[in-house]
């Protein structure tokens, strides 16, 4: 079930970035931020969590929030799952839920943003069949020969 992530949802969340193997020690860092932010200001933080809870405990999550100085634009920030939860379609269902709740609060387009090498190739291949499209690419943005690719959706 996908819902709004509570506070005792924290050290899960942290343990599903860490399990996921691809995050670097700092991405891990500003999960940590990211969350801090959430359980501090709430809403105001302009990040949104939302769990997928499975016998009353968070196997995936995703982050997401509005863009600032834009209109009706928003960021998809974090998505992973624990290694239960994958190949399970539960990727798809908090996309759907985030798209939901962007659309509930005037959202209008969502953009990812991604690494250009081959082993974020699963993820790039995850958001494309979720309907994201690739805009842009960003040539050695993150290091030489790490590309950004950021994707978009229309809702």
């Amino acid at each position: 079930m996908v819902e709004e992530a509570k506070e005792e949802d924290g050290p899960q969340l942290l343990e599903i970035v860490k399990e996921a193997g691809v995050f670097k020690p700092i991405e891990i860092e500003c999960v940590e931020e990211l969350w801090k932010e959430y359980l501090a200001e709430g809403k105001a933080s302009g990040y949104e969590f939302l769990v997928y809870r499975e016998n009353g405990r968070a196997i995936g999550f995703i982050c997401f929030g509005p863009r600032p100085l834009t209109f009706g634009t928003f960021d998809l920030y974090w998505i992973a799952l624990s290694s239960e939860a994958r190949r399970r379609g539960i990727g798809r269902l908090l996309v759907a839920r985030m798209e939901e709740e962007v659309k509930r609060m005037g959202g209008r387009l969502i953009l990812v943003e991604t690494s250009g090498t081959p082993f974020y190739a699963p993820a790039r291949k995850f958001y494309e069949a979720c309907g994201y499209r690739l805009q842009a690419t960003i040539p050695d943005f993150y290091a030489p020969g790490d590309d950004l690719l950021i994707y978009a959706k229309r809702l």
